[in-house]
């Protein structure tokens, strides 16, 4: 479909998003591959907590028909690097590390209709901006299979990176489930849990009131918290933004009965939290945390397994532990993927200029770091740190 054939708006407040939001649900309800990360439920919280430093900048296509046909939920941020200060437009929600999987969300027949939208509207806005950083799009997506072809025809600079991602496909029963794992964690799964509830009284708690969710979400805070700062880290809520958007987007998912905030209890004490969300046949795991004194209890392997098994037993078909891959995840069978990580510009400009002076500087790392030790790269590593100087 032609680029032309849109009727395309732009919106630029929450207010203006949230009269969007019935066509909004029902173009995500249409989409199979859609996650929360391009949802209302998802993005406004985040914008009200994150957005203050960037500028609102939605698009949503209409089709002849007046259906909403895709939305390109845009944002413009500026950064400095190299001396200058650079205006981006990233993907909303992009900014505070905690969104993954973020996307254009476009039914099938407008998908190469609604890039070229993109494209031709940012060109014409192109005062606006020097580059674009689209980052963590899912690798099966429309952007990820479209934007290249778009960029390569207009010549566009186009630079890639790649992060991991993990996830499970769930079967439809805990023994098929079970029968995926290696047979070394099998026999953890039933000896751990059986020592815990031997040794203690355990609960296993699913937040489902209002009434309980401040009170569930200080214990999950408390307990990450008490986590990373036995590692020397500060964590994840220390920041009294996160914190706050935590509150708002639980809230949110309690009312459409999509939170999943665990809690293992022992002697009626949380000691271990798992943050998620349900959105269709998947949940998604967002942030965890357990007390560091009950670690030789494996209080977390505890509660993941009780959560596993509850989630097949109610029909989900995905576990997503999102970005990221490690031991704790891959134990569980998990599946390896990437997000990719989209920079481009306009060619000839100075944001083209800077991507790719930014490209081959990291080819010149990688080669770089291919031709010496490890331990010779560990040191022109720290020396380079030391030389740039403290961080601010």
């Amino acid at each position: 479909m032609s680029s032309h054939s849109f009727r395309i708006r732009v919106l630029e407040t929450l207010e203006e998003l949230e009269a969007l939001r019935p066509d909004w649900e029902g173009l995500l309800r249409a989409l199979p591959g859609a996650s929360i990360f391009s949802s209302w439920e998802w993005l406004a919280p985040w914008w009200r907590a994150f957005g203050d430093k960037q500028t609102l900048h939605v698009l949503s296509f209409q089709n002849s028909t007046s259906r909403l046909a895709g939305i390109a939920p845009l944002s413009f941020a500026t950064r400095r690097s190299a001396g200058f200060q650079w205006r981006i437009v990233r993907l909303m929600g992009d900014g505070s590390k905690d969104s993954d999987s973020l996307d254009l969300p476009v039914l099938p027949e407008y998908e190469e209709g609604l890039l070229e939208a993109v494209l031709l509207h940012l060109a014409e806005h192109s005062s606006q901006w020097d580059f674009c950083e689209w980052n963590t799009v899912p690798e099966n997506s429309p952007v990820a299979r479209h934007l290249p072809v778009q960029l390569k025809k207009r010549k566009w600079p186009l630079v890639t990176t790649s992060t991991p991602c993990s996830w499970i496909n769930l079967p439809d029963s805990w023994e098929s489930y079970i029968k995926q794992l290696s047979a070394k964690e099998r026999g953890k799964l039933g000896i751990r849990t059986r020592r815990l509830e031997k040794l203690y009284s355990v609960r296993y708690r699913r937040t489902s009131q209002i009434q309980e969710l401040n009170r569930d979400l200080e214990s999950l805070f408390h307990l990450h918290q008490l986590r990373w700062e036995a590692d020397g880290r500060p964590g994840s809520f220390c920041s009294p933004q996160r914190r706050q958007f935590y509150r708002d987007l639980a809230a949110l998912l309690l009312q459409r009965n999509q939170l999943q905030l665990w809690l293992l209890e022992i002697e009626a004490k949380p000691v271990a939290a798992q943050f998620g969300f349900r959105f269709g046949g998947t949940v998604y795991s967002l942030q965890e945390g357990f007390d560091p004194a009950m670690a030789k209890d494996s209080v977390g392997y505890v509660l993941r397994a009780h959560v596993l098994r509850t989630l097949i037993s109610e029909g989900v078909r995905k576990y997503d532990f999102l970005g990221g891959v490690n031991d704790s995840k891959t134990r569980w069978g998990a599946q390896i993927g990437q997000y990719i990580n989209f920079q481009f510009a306009r060619p000839r400009t100075a944001g083209s200029l800077y991507l790719l002076g930014k490209f081959e500087l990291e080819k010149s790392k990688e080669s770089l770091r291919s031709h010496v030790s490890p331990h010779a790269w560990s040191f022109l590593h720290q020396l380079n740190t030391r030389l740039r100087g403290p961080r601010k």
